[in-house]
């Protein structure tokens, strides 16, 4: 989030504001409906602007007192070896040293055995509270006027342990992007890449602005074209994005709204590198985790160079786009725009060439809810490799996508069910299935032989 005023730095503070400049608003909103200004309305107007006076006093307050820490040099005593900030919660390791625990415990999460400041193995990992340090931190916070509160909260989050010195290399590299060097922009990309894949604070810092976004895809936006001879710049890139996008709901929605953001990865898809075209679809299945986030990346135009690419079928990229395209297809407005583009004969293709069954199964059983789709399975031949999966597979997901698809046509095209009846009297597939086959496929089989049943006693009757 921008930093625009003294309620955006605090979660907490900018509910308040919020709700005390709705509140406001409802009352300058009644004072204009109003013929005659009620003493009531006066008096509850006069008590919200008391209050939202107050939390800006009391934020104000409490950003000076952090301005403060920003200009005013601590001891080096009392700084974190790892964060080069003041400790908060000192803690003593098994090698002696003094650490703040929070980046100690992050040290030793990450597997680390030994200290950070003497390369000492360690012999345990049991951290001692450094009740001296504290003591001294404490009374040279009250010497220069620092409300030990102020310090212990800020400005590091707890969660996510982002230091100051974090923010600097982050605003570092953002301004390299920027820069008009070639060179500069595809070294900050990789930096990027690396920091963000490496650990959570540097994507944590890229959920805060989209500012941060915008100058992370700035440098795709300037080459354009030109981006054949940079294939490197634009895996980087999109590989970032694609660690920005897993970390938590509100980078994904950050990302996703960033109207440079789908262009680009349609881009990648169309014409990166394996890796770039890879990712971009790994960023895509990422994204779509949101509801709110399938609609808009459906509408985008993005199912037709997803579908493209599992056509060609390189093997490194396609569990990738089949993912994406499973999850994009969640969403019913997105099923109709895949069958639109193609996406059942790609899938007929493959499945009936034995390539990844498995997934592609998956999305043919959605995608044939829709009419387009049944009349295309029927125009493939569909029905024979689905009865030969449904009768030879071992696995009960795939038995059971199939018969979902053959339940689907079975009462969509009578056309298919003199082919199905035969399998039936010959293998005996279909009862099998209705016997052995999870509950959802056990469902379908038996209204695939009550269909079969009725036709038959129809056509006897006739």
């Amino acid at each position: 989030m921008a930093k625009t005023d003294v309620f955006d730095s605090d979660p907490t503070a900018i509910a308040k504001a919020k709700e005390l400049k709705r509140e406001m608003k409802k009352l300058l909103m009644n004072i204009e409906e109003e013929d005659g200004l009620s003493v009531q309305t006066i008096d509850q107007l006069q008590e919200a602007l008391s209050s939202f006076k107050q939390a800006t006093m009391r934020k104000m307050a409490k950003s000076s007192s952090l301005e403060m820490l920003e200009t005013v040099s601590c001891p080096d005593e009392f700084r974190c070896p790892l964060s080069n900030e003041l400790m908060r919660d000192p803690v003593v390791l098994a090698s002696g040293q003094t650490y703040d625990k929070l980046f100690i415990q992050k040290w030793l999460s990450s597997g680390n055995r030994t200290c950070p400041k003497t390369q000492q193995v360690l012999p345990h990992t049991a951290l001692t509270p450094n009740l001296l340090i504290r003591d001294m931190i404490s009374k040279w916070c009250k010497t220069v006027g620092l409300e030990t509160t102020t310090y212990q909260t800020s400005p590091v989050d707890e969660e996510k342990a982002v230091t100051r010195s974090d923010r600097e290399l982050f605003n570092s590299l953002l301004c390299k992007l920027s820069s008009s060097n070639l060179q500069d922009q595809k070294s900050a990309a990789k930096e990027l890449r690396r920091l963000t894949k490496k650990g959570t604070e540097f994507r944590a810092l890229f959920g805060e602005s989209s500012e941060g976004i915008n100058r992370l895809v700035n440098p795709l936006l300037l080459h354009g074209s030109s981006l054949n001879e940079d294939e490197q710049l634009q895996e980087d890139v999109i590989t970032t994005l694609l660690n920005v996008s897993i970390h938590d709901d509100s980078n994904k929605k950050l990302v996703c709204e960033n109207s440079n953001v789908i262009p680009l990865l349609i881009d990648a898809l169309r014409r990166g590198t394996v890796a770039t075209r890879s990712n971009a679809a790994a960023t895509v299945f990422t994204l779509s985790a949101l509801d709110s986030n399938k609609a808009l990346i459906g509408k985008s135009g993005i199912l037709k160079p997803l579908i493209d690419l599992l056509e060609e079928g390189n093997p490194l990229a396609i569990k990738d786009v089949a993912a994406a395209i499973f999850t994009l297809c969640i969403a019913h407005e997105n099923r109709s725009r895949a069958v639109k583009d193609g996406a059942v004969r790609v899938l007929g293709k493959k499945i009936s060439d034995g390539l990844y069954v498995d997934e592609l199964l998956a999305i043919l059983a959605m995608l044939v809810t829709h009419w387009k789709a049944v009349e295309e399975l029927g125009e493939l031949g569909g029905v024979t490799w689905l009865l030969r999966i449904t009768r030879e597979s071992e696995c009960k997901r795939n038995k059971e996508n199939a018969i979902v698809i053959l339940h689907t046509i079975c009462f969509s095209d009578r056309t298919k069910w003199k082919e199905i009846k035969e399998e039936e009297s010959s293998h005996g597939t279909i009862t099998k299935l209705a016997r052995e086959g999870t509950s959802r496929a056990q469902r379908k089989a038996n209204g695939i032989l009550d269909r079969l049943r009725k036709a038959m006693n129809l056509t006897h009757t006739a």
